[in-house]
């Protein structure tokens, strides 16, 4: 304070301010009453607060023993430490306290504390002080004090409600210090997905689910460092204050962000369906890109596990579609990296190992590409609804997984024939290059009588249903017929005709008999057409051959033919004019002789 009013340099000073007091009015009264010789009750709630302040002010073991710093720091080392509850409180109350806590290490050690007992045996622990109310088949805070903790074990998640109050940054440094001591990486990533749903509630679907029993908030905002409950709540559309809504939006992609650097890289060690609720609010929020893309990774390394509604993100950067299938494709490839790594991953072993290894990887594997290609076959069909999905995009889909990831493709042409009914304007060629993604051959009955019926799919496509389906109906009933062999892992599909239509429900039976008849009528029609073909041939020939025994006439060029009609022409005028002049005898006595000319005119 003397170096305060020395520079001021002010010769009448009746005021000094120190508004950049660590722990404000409070603390500074604190240290004030500790000079005079006052009683000072120091607490887990003020000596992080008094332990600044008197860092502030200087009030170190040069000036007299015993001083403040001294005092505050024994209380911090002996007393604070060494209590889990008051481990919590005093990292709590270094919130405010930035970077003065930071620097004189209350967050660091603090957080070594909080590490090393969520680690140790939680035996003697007050664990959960800060939780909501107990469950009936939880023992409470007052019923674990003084009970034997063989008689009231404590739960390996005893101290996830504690230390989700803290703030995001604070969460870091405790769930840092938590996996260096070596906890079990399942445990850490609960803890995660434990303070994610109470600090982001829209994470989850069921509603705000912490912050709002407790009282002391009558706002959506931020509540006051006294009676904050760990959450950020999502701002209401129409909210008067913009500034509030940008800096909890900025405060909860913080959170985001943190959360993602923080999640322990083995696999499972949190949920898939997590990592999608937290992938859908990065790409809202607009997360740094590179850690939306470490989250799509984590993502593809469990994709087998994820569900329709976790993959049903919207499209928040782009109007194109309804849907994000963009990211849906992103999420297949690393699935499909990750399956491959996995299967090259058995470093030195021996050749038996990796023979074992391989062959449950590859099962494994398998498996799961069965799974996704479910998921994927139902995210199709639901997809396939948005008329602005273009055919490319579902097509790259759905071809993106390999041929044996399919055992069936019922559900792919479920997504097919609802893309049809979305899109009636579809031209033939796009609707048979969109029917080239399905295997005809690994369609189920029911399918199959469907799509013999499916007046958008196009005509060929009907017929190669059909003509699998008898190919598959014949190959059953000729199975059935031959002989057991030497080879004892062959068996018949069905012993009989009979049995093969008796195991089959009487509504498949009556469709495929009213197919066959369809497919006998074509035949009977094509064998007849043909035969009609053969026919016309055969007449064609024998005309072809008399045809060409009838002599052909000579050539004669154009002026040789006009002479002679020219010729004949003047030979029937002749003749007729002799006619004439022998009729004409009769009057030559008294008419003189009349000359005639002949002439071409």
């Amino acid at each position: 304070m003397n170096r305060i009013i020395y520079d001021s340099r002010e010769i009448d000073l009746s005021k000094v301010s120190m508004d950049d007091i660590p722990g404000g009015a409070d603390a500074f009264e604190l240290a004030a009453k500790f000079c005079y010789g006052i009683a000072v009750d120091l607490t887990a709630t003020n000596i992080s607060g008094l332990r600044c302040a008197a860092e502030y002010l200087e009030m170190t073991e040069d000036l007299e023993e015993g001083n403040l710093i001294f005092k505050t720091e024994a209380f911090l080392s002996y007393v604070v430490l060494s209590s889990w509850r008051d481990s919590i409180l005093v990292l709590k109350s270094c919130e405010k306290l930035s970077p003065w806590a930071e620097n004189l290490q209350i967050v660091r050690r603090c957080s070594e504390s909080i590490a090393w007992k969520a680690c140790a045996n939680p035996k003697g622990i007050r664990w959960q002080y800060t939780g909501k109310p107990m469950k009936a088949s939880s023992p409470s805070w007052n019923e674990t004090k003084d009970s034997s903790p063989s008689r009231s074990p404590v739960p390996p998640d005893w101290w996830y409600e504690d230390v989700s109050i803290l703030r995001i940054d604070h969460f870091v440094r405790v769930i840092t210090a938590i996996k260096v001591k070596g906890m079990r990486f399942e445990l850490v990533g609960a803890a995660i997905t434990h303070y994610a749903t109470k600090s982001l509630p829209g994470l989850i679907k069921e509603g705000n689910s912490g912050g709002s029993e407790e009282g002391g908030s009558s706002g959506g905002g931020m509540v006051g460092s006294g009676n904050w409950k760990g959450g950020l709540h999502m701002i209401v559309s129409g909210n008067k204050d913009d500034h509030s809504s940008t800096t909890q939006t900025r405060d909860q992609r913080m959170i985001i962000e943190s959360l993602i650097s923080i999640i322990p890289p083995q696999k499972d060690s949190v949920s898939c369906s997590f990592l999608l609720r937290l992938l859908r609010m990065a790409n809202m929020l607009k997360v740094a890109p590179a850690l939306v893309t470490e989250l799509e990774k984590r993502v593809g390394m469990q994709f087998e596990q994820a569900t329709l509604a976790d993959l049903l993100i919207p499209c928040y950067n782009k109007m194109e579609t309804m849907y994000d299938v963009d990211l849906v494709q992103r999420l297949l490839e690393h699935f499909l990296v990750q399956e491959q790594m996995e299967m090259s991953s058995p470093g030195r072993q021996s050749m038996s190992e990796k023979l074992m290894y391989e062959g449950i990887q590859r099962s494994n594997n398998s498996n799961a590409k069965m799974r996704v290609a479910r998921l994927v076959d139902s995210y199709l069909t639901e997809v396939s609804r948005d008329k602005n999905l273009s055919l490319t995009k579902f097509q790259v889909l759905a071809e993106a997984l390999p041929e044996s990831a399919r055992s069936c493709d019922d559900g792919l042409y479920r997504a097919i024939d609802s893309y049809l009914k979305a899109h009636p304007t579809l031209s033939e060629h796009e609707r048979k290059r969109l029917c080239r993604v399905m295997d005809c051959q690994k369609l189920s009955m029911d399918a199959c009588m469907h799509a013999a019926q499916n007046e958008r799919l196009p005509l060929r496509v009907v017929v190669q249903v059909l003509f699998s389906e008898q190919v598959k109906i014949s190959n059953a009933i000729a199975s059935s017929t031959v002989k057991e062999t030497g080879d004892s892992h062959y068996q018949p599909m069905v012993q009989n005709r009979k049995t093969l239509l008796e195991g089959t429900p009487q509504s498949f039976q009556e469709g495929w008999a009213a197919a066959k008849k369809d497919i006998n009528t074509l035949k009977f029609e094509l064998e007849t057409v043909k035969t009609k073909y053969l026919e016309l041939q055969h007449e064609m020939d024998n005309l072809q051959r008399q045809f060409d025994k009838v002599p052909k006439p000579k050539q004669q060029s154009a002026w040789s033919s006009g002479w002679k009609k020219l010729s004949k022409i003047t030979k029937i005028s002749t003749m007729e004019n002799n006619d004439a002049g022998s009729q004409s005898n009769v009057a030559q006595a008294r008419k003189t002789p009349r000359r005639w000319r002949n002439s071409i005119s």
